[in-house]
């Protein structure tokens, strides 16, 4: 793999600063070193799944680095006592700028991921191999790209569309400059488009690859992220009447249990196993800074504001007390422990609370409960509330109070709404379904709420419109300047 090896170093390195490329080889070695067989194929996009969840001595991506930005930068949670970085600290208090670490750390390893999946896309039909096959790998690899881009053009707006493994060592030519923010919808959409070509399911030695129905449901959200309703709702019926299998779990807790990985709500999921954390690359770290032990010493990721996330539930609904936790039995005494505040509780591995690093608990990219919610909001964007519309979010609310899901609940369900006060209802939803799922910052941002959402929060009161984008990392505008303008307020 030493070709890929070199590749990555440079690109992600000169991407970030060239103060942080290490090493600096003279001519890369030519791909015939590496991709020749269909194992090489299979190799590579394993690497391009791997830069969601690992990354030697950082927080992975989609492990909780992409997290201050999406959830901590948003109004429901916060850096509790035990973040003691200051970069965090910042990102929590929406202080941070154009230098700020983990801004820096998100486009590396989201450029990193691109780089990667840039390199199989160009070299897997080079390979003697099953065309089949390495045709279905290329559309996972373009799946994992459009998946990244999809994050960056929501989080930095305009950013640079890089398609191809780098060729030369020479800084002036790997440059690239700002692309509009239309044309890197367009990349996505092409990217995800041909990968609406991928199987529809996967043998469970294989689980947790990008699908077609993974890829039909990331262009659901991408379209309504664009408001194009009419699309949202070609692609989130495609989903749902498909033939996929897709459907709610019967018990919202089943979608964090380590057991049900991979299950019937779960389109594309982020995968976790036991130890990654402790092999000098870091997995997910959810776990160790949402749980401190049974103190009262409060943990790295706190919920902002009590009274505006925690106490929002409605008595039954069992989202709360699976997202949250204010009491948890300790294994060790036998006793129920309080704590002096609710933690974050979907990433615990209750089983095993002693040793985060083997904590095995999958992140959810994109799960069946977002596609009904999607729906909803398109449908009743284009037209108001209708009875599919009714019936999909009353789906999602009979399965939050232990109702039969498919059968219609006097006690539960919501009717006779217009449609201001549906698009209201669809937003408290989602407020409370995707607690730590990386939705938030991105829902508010599309609402056009952020500000006003966020600044209910007495320690996010330093919110602007500014916060509506994140910064272009300094260290890449050193590099070019000219073609990375950075974004207003920064």
């Amino acid at each position: 793999m030493k070709k890929i090896i070199i590749t990555f170093l440079l690109s992600a390195g000169l991407l970030v600063s060239c103060t942080e490329l290490e090493v600096t080889p003279n001519s890369f070695v030519t791909e015939d070193n590496y991709f020749n067989t269909q194992d090489d194929a299979v190799a590579s996009v394993t690497a391009v799944y791997a830069s969601l969840s690992l990354d030697p001595g950082e927080q992975s991506l989609f492990g909780r680095n992409l997290y201050f930005l999406t959830d901590m930068g948003s109004d429901y949670a916060a850096a509790g006592v035990s973040a003691t970085n200051p970069q965090v600290r910042a990102m929590s208090a929406l202080t941070h700028d154009a230098t700020t670490d983990r801004v820096q750390v998100a486009w590396r390893q989201i450029y990193a991921g691109i780089n990667r999946a840039n390199v199989s896309i160009d070299n897997i039909p080079k390979v003697t191999g099953n065309e089949v096959i390495k045709t279905r790998l290329i559309n996972e690899a373009k799946f994992i790209r459009a998946l990244l881009y999809f994050q960056a053009v929501r989080l930095w707006g305009g950013v640079p569309i890089v398609l191809h493994e780098a060729t030369s060592i020479d800084l002036g030519s790997l440059k690239t400059n700002r692309a509009t923010v239309e044309e890197v919808y367009t990349q996505i959409i092409k990217d995800l488009t041909d990968a609406e070509a991928l199987p529809a399911t996967y043998t469970a030695a294989d689980a947790g690859r990008a699908t077609s129905g993974a890829a039909k449901a990331i262009l659901a959200k991408v379209y309504i992220t664009r408001k194009d309703w009419p699309n949202t709702i070609l692609k989130a019926r495609e989903v749902i009447n498909g033939g996929y299998g897709y459907a709610l779990f019967e018990d919202f807790q089943d979608i964090f249990t380590k057991t049900k990985k991979n299950g019937k709500e779960h389109i594309f999921s982020v995968q976790f196993e036991p130890n990654q954390a402790g092999n000098g690359s870091s997995g997910s770290t959810f776990q160790a800074t949402s749980f401190t032990g049974f103190t009262a010493t409060e943990p790295a990721d706190i919920v902002s504001d009590v009274a505006l996330f925690y106490d929002i539930y409605a008595a039954g609904d069992k989202r709360r007390d699976v997202s949250y936790a204010k009491q948890l039995l300790n294994p060790t005494t036998g006793t129920l422990y309080t704590f002096p505040k609710p933690i974050f509780k979907k990433y615990l591995d209750l089983t095993n609370l002693a040793t985060p690093s083997n904590v095995a608990i999958n992140f959810p990219i994109i799960r069946y409960a977002d596609v009904l919610l999607t729906l909803a909001e398109a449908i009743n964007e284009q037209s108001g509330p209708t009875a599919e519309a009714y019936e999909l979010i009353n789906q999602v609310r009979r399965r939050a109070f232990g109702k039969a899901i498919t059968t219609p609940d006097v006690t539960v369900d919501l009717v006779a709404l217009n449609q201001a006060t549906f698009r209201a209802a669809i937003q408290e939803e989602r407020k409370k379904e995707f607690v730590q799922e990386g939705q938030r910052w991105y829902d508010l941002v599309r609402w056009g709420t952020l500000v006003t959402e966020v600044k209910k929060v007495t320690a996010k009161n330093s919110v602007s419109e500014r916060n509506n984008l994140y910064p272009i990392p300094q260290s890449e505008r050193n590099i070019n300047p000219d073609g990375l303008p950075q974004n207003p307020g920064y």
